[in-house]
């Protein structure tokens, strides 16, 4: 009888756990506010949708101004839910309910771990305690890290709807992407968040300035002033690289994912405009460039012009490194040569060790133009992509005459 009842007890148990799993329940489709917990207790918020699927799997979309970023990488396994983003290997991971979601914005080479919280139903990314009691629409010219050697110039760039806010700020070396916000009162409050940063810019206004704070990540914090300037403008951004004197030419010898070794003197470029892209998958303006790079060589077949792309990687080994680059091929459809320049680290110190004829690796991407001869046209430091408007605009313009101009000498 004891057996016998031991049987009965386990079948219960067994039936009961299998009929909870069975009706366990799912996060909630619809709009999420996921708040990151950043330095100085402050919460980086960002909005998500999470959507189902017709085969019952999850996708989402993440909201920063006008831009949206898809993943249908979703993975659910009891009550853990895991959001990986397009190329980027940064990825959610948490706890869920129907309403609630707690865990970690994790990016593993760079043993970076930021605890969130997201919330269901929550559409507001920020929320708004007054009316703004000004207008933040214009231009700010922007010091980072004031009064320090860090210090370095940026150009805001805003565009405000009652206390709605988004623009972007621009520095020499890019730009930090869609921001989105609100004027709170007199508190400027943006944020973004791509997959691979996480941004957030807290600043007073008073009269025609800005006092404020950028964090990236939980990792990451500087201040930053600005003050209204319509007319200021960035020095120029392709006099910042140069190759150093002595040398005439730009070369490299790198790996691809075969391992086969590519020399800018191989076959292949040899009476071809080309161009040199410095990257890494990590890196969200290098992502708005190679988006650029693939739609332009769609559309321009009939150009004398080759591309390729040089990465340098925060991958711990070779083989996640390629990892990393595959995914972005295939994500991206990059029809050009990505070779592995370095992994393990992506400083711009090391990188420089590795192209020692530049004068400095100030940014990634920095891109390199160069004509039929092997002569070094231009070199562009940085990026600055859609999120910056006019100027993505307008170099779009530039870049199409140059490589023109250099296929068709």
């Amino acid at each position: 009888m004891r057996k016998l009842g031991f049987v009965v007890v386990f079948f219960v148990l067994f039936f009961s756990c299998k009929e909870k799993k069975e009706h366990q329940e799912m996060p909630k489709e619809g709009m999420w506010v996921v708040e990151l917990q950043v330095m100085d207790h402050q919460q980086l918020p960002f909005n998500l949708s999470l959507n189902k699927e017709a085969n019952s799997t999850y996708s989402a979309d993440v909201y920063n101004g006008d831009e949206v970023i898809h993943t249908n990488e979703i993975s659910i396994v009891g009550d853990t839910i895991s959001i990986k983003f397009p190329v980027f290997e940064g990825y959610l991971k948490g706890t869920f309910d129907e309403t609630t979601i707690k865990g970690d914005f994790i990016q593993e080479s760079l043993d970076r771990v930021v605890p969130f919280t997201a919330t269901y139903g929550k559409t507001n990314r920020f929320e708004l305690k007054s009316d703004a009691e000004t207008s933040v629409s214009g231009i700010w010219e922007t010091i980072f890290s004031p009064n320090t050697e860090e210090a370095y110039i940026g150009k805001g760039i805003f565009v405000q709807n009652n206390n709605s806010v988004h623009g972007t700020f621009r520095t020499t070396t890019g730009d930090y992407r869609y921001l989105e916000g609100v004027l709170d009162g007199d508190s400027l409050k943006l944020s973004a968040f791509d997959g691979a940063h996480a941004f957030l810019f807290n600043a007073k206004v008073s009269d025609s300035s800005l006092n404020g704070t950028f964090y990236s990540g939980n990792h990451f914090k500087e201040p930053f002033t600005a003050i209204r300037n319509e007319v200021f403008e960035l020095p120029d951004e392709d006099s910042l690289t140069y190759l150093k004197e002595g040398y005439t030419k730009f070369d490299f010898s790198f790996p691809d994912e075969n391992g086969n070794i590519v020399s800018l003197s191989d076959e292949k470029f040899n009476n071809k405009a080309v161009v040199v892209q410095i990257m890494g998958t990590w890196c969200p303006n290098c992502l708005d460039e190679t988006k650029f790079l693939v739609d332009f060589i769609e559309n321009n077949k009939d150009l004398e012009l080759e591309v390729v792309a040089l990465s340098f990687e925060y991958a711990k080994t070779e083989e996640d490194a390629f990892k990393a680059i595959n995914r972005l091929i295939a994500r991206v459809g990059v029809t050009y040569p990505v070779l592995l320049a370095q992994y393990g680290t992506a400083d711009k110190e090391e990188a420089q060790k590795k192209l020692p004829m530049l004068s400095h690796v100030l940014s990634y991407p920095t891109t390199l133009f160069i004509d039929k001869q092997g002569v070094v046209c231009k070199i562009k430091t940085g990026f600055n992509g859609p999120a910056t408007g006019e100027k993505f605009t307008e170099f779009k313009k530039e870049f199409k005459t140059l490589v023109t101009n250099l296929s068709n000498e």
